[in-house]
């Protein structure tokens, strides 16, 4: 990529201009027309280099979601990923390397919602899932800096959370979320365009997407990348038993590191699952992410717990959590 195209991917996957010509105002920045970054951002899209331009909500805020997984027999796996992936509540469904080879997030406005559709994939696949909601984040999407392979650095206040959906003031929420949960439309002033498809003026749109971030509704508002598509082909999920008295701090430890992209804490589910700390490394090869392992290991006190490295085979899906019809 050229420096123009490296800088829009890697500045812009947070803190994504909230006015009305969002992108006038980014290739202000980059020295560029605004036609050239829609027009990036577009081929950028049709690539599958960029998923959307959007909101990444906080996990389990606005409605609710649960990773879950499948062990298929190796034949059948082809079918029961496409079965999975027709559900519009999956956002995400990959096949990583271990007995349970197909993993995917379940997303819907409310735990009715998210039985119905995890019943669903029980019912279509034959098969029930491994049901691993989130018990504690340490580190969630906060963007991933292409130059190093790592989470990006933030450059502005991290916000924590003070309210749920339920509580936001004003009757448009339901449908302001579902206009923009699919992305924002790659148009001069799709602000203006959320705000048709949603009954609202402009400048509500604008206002309650603020509310968002700062209330820590929204984990952040910008491009989100496709890893694999930019040249970070190997994506581990690297699972941990760590005995329950340590695993904040292990926890913690691991979060902190710049090659960790996502860590968190999710239930055990013996006998068929020990593992209770999860963490995401993406890297451009198997060795790098292995390497990154053994870092964990030796200085986050991880040496004598037992691990999985899981690596990423096929990605069948990913698109942003749909919370609203």
């Amino acid at each position: 990529m050229n420096s123009v195209q490296e800088r829009l991917l890697n500045e812009f996957q947070r803190d994504f201009p909230l006015e009305p010509e969002p992108f006038r105002a980014i290739a202000g920045e980059l020295g560029v027309t605004e036609e050239e970054i829609l027009g990036l951002l577009t081929g950028f899209q049709s690539e599958g280099r960029v998923s959307r331009v959007g909101v990444v909500f906080r996990p389990n805020v606005v409605g609710v979601s649960t990773l879950a997984a499948l062990a298929v027999p190796e034949e059948d796996l082809s079918k029961a990923a496409r079965v999975v992936s027709e559900l519009p509540e999956v956002n995400h469904n990959y096949e990583r390397e271990h007995r349970y080879n197909l993993w995917f997030v379940v997303a819907a406005p409310d735990a009715e919602g998210l039985t119905r559709a995890l019943g669903a994939v029980e019912n279509r696949t034959g098969l029930k899932p491994l049901v691993l909601p989130l018990v504690k984040e340490y580190h969630i999407d906060l963007g991933f800096d292409m130059r190093h392979g790592a989470r990006a650095e933030l450059r502005a206040a991290h916000h924590p959370p003070r309210c749920t959906m339920e509580t936001l003031p004003g009757e448009d929420e339901p449908a302001l979320l579902a206009a923009v949960q699919s992305g924002f439309p790659l148009v001069s002033r799709p602000f203006a365009e959320i705000g048709t498809r949603a009954q609202m003026p402009e400048q509500n749109v604008i206002a309650r997407l603020r509310d968002w971030v700062e209330s820590g509704v929204a984990r952040r508002i910008g491009i989100v990348v496709r890893h694999h598509e930019l040249g970070y082909r190997a994506n581990a999920m690297v699972v941990w038993d760590v005995p329950d008295s340590l695993v904040d701090a292990a926890g913690r430890c691991v979060a902190r590191q710049p090659f960790v992209t996502l860590c968190y804490r999710r239930p055990r589910r013996l006998p068929d699952w020990r593992h209770n700390l999860f963490c995401m490394i993406h890297g451009r090869d198997r060795h790098t992410v292995l390497g990154h392992v053994q870092t964990l290991r030796e200085i986050c006190g991880l040496a004598e717990s037992p691990h999985e490295v899981l690596f990423s085979r096929q990605r069948f899906k990913q698109t942003g959590a749909r919370y609203a019809a």
